[in-house]
C-alpha cells in the first residue's frame, strides 16, 4: 500500500487546484498519541506511511494541544480558541444545549463554508464490504459547546462526496489509540508486533511485564493507526485529489497512559503534527515558512493548527480567534510559550494550569491535597498499569520515581527542566537556583489566563460533578467490586501480551 505521495505529479498527470484556485484541505486526527512515531524517533514501531509523509512534508517536533482530553482539546482546536475562554474547559460539559459559543467565535468549518468550500466529517472511507468495517472514520466532534439549532456541523460524510464537492475542508478521525476495542484489536492488523521486553517505558511506571505489555499494545496500535493514514494517503492518489490537498496529521491530545491524558504535562499534551503541502503545482505556490523535507523545533498549539489551516484557504484569521497561523504571508513569530490546562474528568475534579517554554514547564496547582490517583472509574476500568501501581504499594513494592503516582498529595507548584528531565520527574519548584525560572513563567501564566477571562477559576456548581459521580458509579462499580485482584494481568488492553 505504501506509495510516494507525489508519484502521481511525476507522471504526467494535469496540474490542476480547485476550481476556486484553493486547495483542499484534510485533517487526520488521531486519538491519544505522543509523538511515538518512527520519524520522531521512537523504537520498535513501524510507521512507514506516517514517517514518508513527514519526509516530504514537515515535521513539527513541538507541537501541544492546550488541553489533554478529547472534549476539551476537540473544543479548542475546532474554534481556534483556548476551552478555558469559552466555558468548554470541564471534560464532557454542557452537553445540555446551554453553552452556545460566544459572539465572534465560530466552529472552523463555518469559516470556511464562507469561503466557498464544502466540509465533511468522513465516517465512509470505502464501500468494498471486506475492508470498510476497518477502513472506516469514527466521526467523532464531543464538543463541549452548543452548535447552532437547526444546523449541521459538516456538509457530508463519505469520502466518495469529496471529489466533486471542491474545495473541500475534511476530517478523519481514528480511534486505534483510544483504549477500548480498537486498541484491545489493533495487534490483528499489522505484520510484526512491537517487542515488550524492547521498549523505552517512562521511568515513573514500575519496569513490570503489564507496563511492557500495555506499551507495546500502545505502539501496536499507533502502527494499525499507520494502515489507516496510508489507505487514505492513497485514495487521494485514486480520485486525483493528491495534487491539490494539503494534509494535515495531527493527535487530539496526549497517550491514554497513567499521568497521560487528562494531564497537563508533556505526556498529556505533546502531539504528532505533519503537514504536507502538495509539491510542483504552479497554481497553489507553497506558503511562506512552508519547506519540504524541514522539521521545526518551533512551538505550537493545536489552536495555531486552526487558524493555520485557515491561512493555508487564504481565508484571514478571525478578530477573536486565539490561535495564530505559523505558515502564509501573515504567519505569526514563534511563540515563546504555550498554555494549557486540566479541569473537572468526569467525577474527578482538578484545577490545573500549565505554562511551558522550550526548555521548561511549569503547573500550578489549584487543589493540591487531592492525590494523582485520584478516583477516575473509568481509568481504573481501562488502565492495567493503574492496577499494577495499587497492587505494588499494597505489597509494599514500589519504589522510586513511580512513588510519586500514590502519595497523598500533589505540589502546590510543579518546574521541570525538560532538556535535564523529559520525563517530567524532578520538581525543581523549590530549588534556589530555579527562583527566576519559576517567577518568570508564574507570571506569565496568570497574565495568561487573566488575559483570557479563563472561565476555569470559577468552580462549577457542586451539582455537576456530584451528577457525573453518580454516573460513573452506575457505570463502573459493579464491575470494579467483581473482578480479581490482578485483573490486570489479563486485561484486554493487553492486546496478544495478555497472561
Amino acid at each position: 500500500m505504501l506509495r510516494i505521495l507525489i508519484g502521481l505529479l511525476a507522471c504526467g498527470t494535469p496540474l490542476l487546484a480547485t476550481a476556486s484556485g484553493q486547495p483542499n484541505i484534510l485533517w487526520i486526527l488521531a486519538e491519544d498519541i505522543g509523538p511515538e512515531l518512527g520519524c520522531y524517533g521512537t523504537e520498535q514501531v513501524h510507521t512507514p506511511h506516517l514517517d514518508q509523509l513527514a519526509d516530504q512534508g514537515m515535521l513539527f517536533r513541538n507541537a501541544f494541544t492546550v488541553t489533554p482530553v478529547c472534549s476539551t482539546s476537540r473544543s479548542s482546536f475546532m474554534t481556534g480558541m483556548y476551552a478555558m475562554a469559552i466555558d468548554a474547559q470541564n471534560h464532557r460539559s454542557h452537553r445540555d444545549g446551554s453553552n452556545p459559543l460566544p459572539k465572534g467565535v465560530r466552529v472552523l468549518t463555518d469559516w470556511f463554508r464562507d469561503a466557498g468550500y464544502s466540509t465533511a466529517n468522513i465516517t465512509e472511507l470505502t464501500g468494498d464490504a471486506k475492508t470498510k468495517q476497518f477502513y472506516r472514520g469514527t466521526g467523532k466532534t464531543d464538543w463541549n459547546f452548543t452548535y447552532d439549532k437547526g444546523k449541521q456541523p459538516f456538509d457530508f460524510k463519505q469520502w466518495s462526496q469529496l471529489k466533486d464537492n471542491q474545495p473541500f475542508y475534511a476530517q478523519v478521525n481514528f480511534p486505534e489509540t483510544h483504549r477500548g476495542r480498537s486498541w484491545n484489536q489493533a495487534h490483528r492488523h499489522i505484520a510484526k508486533l512491537a517487542d515488550p521486553e524492547k521498549v523505552e517505558i517512562p521511568p515513573y511506571y514500575p519496569d513490570h511485564a503489564v507496563t511492557r505489555a500495555v506499551w507495546a499494545q500502545y505502539l501496536n496500535a499507533i502502527m494499525a493507526l499507520d494502515d489507516k493514514v496510508g489507505f487514505v494517503l492513497e485514495l487521494l492518489q485514486q480520485d486525483g485529489l493528491a495534487e491539490n490537498t494539503v494534509v494535515v496529521f495531527m493527535g487530539d491530545h496526549g497517550r491514554a497512559m497513567p499521568r497521560g491524558k487528562q494531564w497537563p504535562y508533556d505526556s498529556g499534551m505533546h502531539v504528532p503534527l505533519i503537514i504536507f503541502w502538495p509539491p510542483n503545482n504552479p497554481q497553489l505556490p507553497m506558503p511562506a515558512g512552508y519547506e519540504a523535507g524541514l522539521v521545526s523545533n518551533d512551538l505550537v498549539a493545536s489552536i495555531d493548527v486552526s487558524a493555520t489551516s485557515l491561512a493555508m484557504a487564504g481565508i484571514e484569521t478571525p478578530p477573536k480567534m486565539q490561535g495564530q497561523p505559523f505558515l502564509g504571508p501573515h504567519r505569526a513569530s514563534p511563540r515563546d510559550y504555550l498554555f494549557g490546562g486540566r479541569d473537572r474528568g468526569d467525577e474527578t475534579v482538578l484545577h490545573i494550569r500549565t505554562v511551558r517554554d522550550k526548555q521548561y514547564r511549569y503547573l500550578l496547582n489549584r487543589y493540591p491535597e487531592r492525590p494523582f490517583l485520584q478516583l477516575n472509574r473509568y481509568k481504573e476500568a481501562s488502565y492495567p498499569i493503574i492496577g499494577l501501581l495499587r497492587s505494588l504499594d499494597s505489597k509494599g513494592q514500589l519504589e522510586g520515581p513511580p512513588t510519586a503516582l500514590m502519595a497523598s498529595q500533589r505540589p502546590t507548584e510543579e518546574l521541570y527542566d525538560l532538556r535535564a528531565d523529559p520525563w517530567e520527574i524532578n520538581n525543581l519548584a523549590d530549588s534556589p537556583q530555579h527562583t527566576e525560572t519559576k517567577n518568570r513563567l508564574k507570571a506569565q501564566l496568570v497574565n495568561w489566563m487573566n488575559e483570557i477571562d479563563d472561565q476555569g477559576r470559577e468552580p462549577e456548581a457542586s451539582a455537576i460533578p456530584a451528577s457525573w459521580e453518580t454516573r460513573m458509579r452506575n457505570n463502573y462499580d459493579k464491575r470494579l467490586r467483581s473482578r480479581p485482584d490482578d485483573w490486570f494481568e489479563s486485561a484486554p488492553a493487553l492486546g496478544p501480551y495478555r497472561n
